[in-house]
């Protein structure tokens, strides 16, 4: 890495904004790795979180008292950072949701009603079960067909594939924008333009990009994005669904309930509109608020920044692990990659190594990372996955290498 990146983004600083990384595992200082699952929150987001319930714990949307309204206030501003992050057009095109799988499992349960058994949608090889799962479901319901664009074996979309699935009949095609379990990313623009030219719609996942790339959903033309707050150092248990105005009001509610309606008799009940038409029930408040807190976070430090700095990490710990005997590695494309590090060593299973790598106080990922289908692929049974973040150092991947040696050593 250079000095440069380290000045830009005073590392010492950041790290200082993360209580977590001062702790030890195993009696060993802690190494966190496996951001790709879930990224460590900041004080920034924590204080923000408390402050919610010390100073505005109220119900939103729904009552006329001084606290229920500065709390609804800082839930809507925060819908609104998240507006001007992804720069949708409107606020109301921001739906605050679960996170990734609910936002997926809602568009499907809308599309419920409107494919028909001779349409087809799209999903690459490369997805989460989260993407892959509610689209198998909802062909179970319509008698739509299922089809796949395939990958290569470093890790990218077959395009040429992907051009000749493309038809008419094509409706909806759904691929993150980057692989959980490789870090590929995909040329999402051009999968966009070319499932227009069809007059088909796209969803894109975004869960594993937001934390490295500022996604823009105007210039990109995307129908929908999703994004999960736990994964850009915000809090679990929610995040967004962004739809075009028009498609959103197209789908049919996914859940009745409080706040997602007009009027409500017995014979006959009307829905109010967007947003509030997907955000049925008291939602996450404090979560929904801390999103855009950690947003705010992110943006302060400057995303070019952090990618630069990144992928200044992943260059290293590539070179450093290829050092290493018979280790293989997954996703080998490295103008398309972000931070993530997924690999095996011959001989050995990957459970087993993220085993003896934690009792060394090294946290990473190991398994098939909720992407199964990837596994079939490469005919193995996992890997074990090392992602990066801004907070982490070089010295933390030299520690890494080391335990990592010692790991094999003991098992070989």
């Amino acid at each position: 890495m250079t000095n440069t990146s380290e000045q830009i983004l005073d590392i010492d600083k950041i790290r200082k904004d993360f209580p977590i990384l001062r702790r030890e595992i195993n009696g060993k200082p802690l190494v966190y790795f496996d951001n790709a699952a879930t990224s460590q929150t900041p004080t920034q987001v924590i204080d923000c979180i408390v402050d919610y319930y010390e100073n505005k714990n109220a119900n939103i949307h729904r009552g006329v008292h001084s606290l229920s309204q500065i709390a609804t206030d800082a839930y809507e501003a925060a819908r609104e950072t998240v507006r001007k992050h992804f720069n949708a057009e409107f606020a109301h095109e921001i739906i605050l949701t679960a996170g990734t799988t609910h936002s997926i499992n809602l568009v499907a349960n809308g599309y419920a009603s409107v494919l028909k058994p001779e349409d087809e949608i799209l999903v690459s090889a490369m997805e989460h079960h989260s993407n892959i799962v509610p689209w198998q479901m909802l062909c179970q319901k319509t008698g739509s067909q299922l089809k796949v664009i395939p990958m290569l074996h470093t890790g990218e979309l077959d395009m040429e594939a992907y051009k000749e699935l493309l038809n008419a009949n094509t409706k909806l095609v759904f691929v993150n924008h980057v692989s959980n379990a490789l870090g590929t990313i995909n040329p999402i623009e051009q999968i966009i333009n070319l499932a227009h030219g069809v007059d088909a719609k796209v969803l894109i996942d975004g869960a594993q990009a937001a934390p490295h790339l500022k996604a823009d959903v105007q210039a990109l033309d995307v129908d929908y994005y999703t994004v999960s707050a736990h994964k850009i150092y915000g809090p679990t248990g929610v995040g967004m669904l962004y739809g075009k105005e028009e498609l959103l009001n197209m789908l049919p509610p996914y859940q009745g309930g409080g706040e997602m309606i007009s009027e409500v008799t017995f014979e006959k009940t009307t829905y109010a509109g967007l947003p509030h038409k997907f955000e049925a029930g008291t939602p996450n408040i404090s979560g929904g608020i801390a999103f855009g807190a950690a947003l705010d976070y992110m943006n302060d430090i400057g995303f070019e920044a952090i990618a630069a700095y990144e992928m200044e990490l992943l260059n290293y710990a590539t070179t450093e692990i290829q050092k290493i005997e018979e280790v293989e590695i997954y996703g080998t494309s490295p103008d398309k990659k972000t931070a993530v590090l997924s690999f095996n060593i011959q001989g050995l299973h990957p459970y087993d190594i993220g085993t003896l790598l934690d009792k060394m106080g090294i946290a990473v990922r190991t398994g098939h990372h909720c992407a199964q289908p990837i596994m079939e692929f490469y005919k193995i049974p996992g890997t074990v996955r090392a992602s990066f973040s801004f907070y982490n150092t070089k010295e933390e991947i030299d520690s890494f290498i080391t335990a990592l040696k010692k790991a094999k050593s003991m098992l070989l």
